[in-house]
């Protein structure tokens, strides 16, 4: 059963509508995502739909050969990773109120670069860096 969540930037100049899958989140560690919110990066997974309203406000940053980051040019929220060869985007899980009940954490991934500083209790599938650059190169491939 999918779920449909809406959502804003801290401004409110750019506002989301997705369809996702159900109501579970995704928690990046590597270096770039920490040094683009502050922290893991928490998102959505598996965006089935999505619409952006204000998209005149959105700005865009080239983060490497696969991937762009969106944010908000007003307030600087970040927004979105989209990940260039698929299309596939996640939002930031923070800028839908809806996800504030979620409990379900569905997997995390970088996790040799998760500094020591912050831990997240719970079991769920933990992948290397590697083990994601792995799966990035056979879907590149595909």
């Amino acid at each position: 059963m999918s779920v449909h969540v809406e959502g804003a930037c801290l401004c409110g100049s750019v506002k989301v509508s997705a369809e996702l899958p159900d109501r579970s989140v995704e928690v990046c560690h590597c270096t770039r995502c920490r040094q683009w919110v502050g922290g893991p990066y928490i998102s959505t997974q598996g965006v089935k739909g999505f619409t952006l309203e204000g998209e005149e406000h959105v700005r865009t940053y080239r983060s490497s050969d696969h991937a762009e980051r969106g944010f908000c040019g007003s307030c600087g929220s970040a927004l979105f990773f989209h990940f260039l060869p698929s299309g596939g985007r996640s939002f930031m899980a923070g800028l839908f109120p809806a996800l504030d009940t979620s409990e379900d954490c569905a997997e995390e991934i970088f996790i040799d670069e998760k500094p020591g500083y912050y831990s997240l209790e719970g079991d769920r599938p933990r992948k290397t860096g590697a083990e994601c650059l792995a799966l990035l190169r056979k879907a590149l491939d595909a």
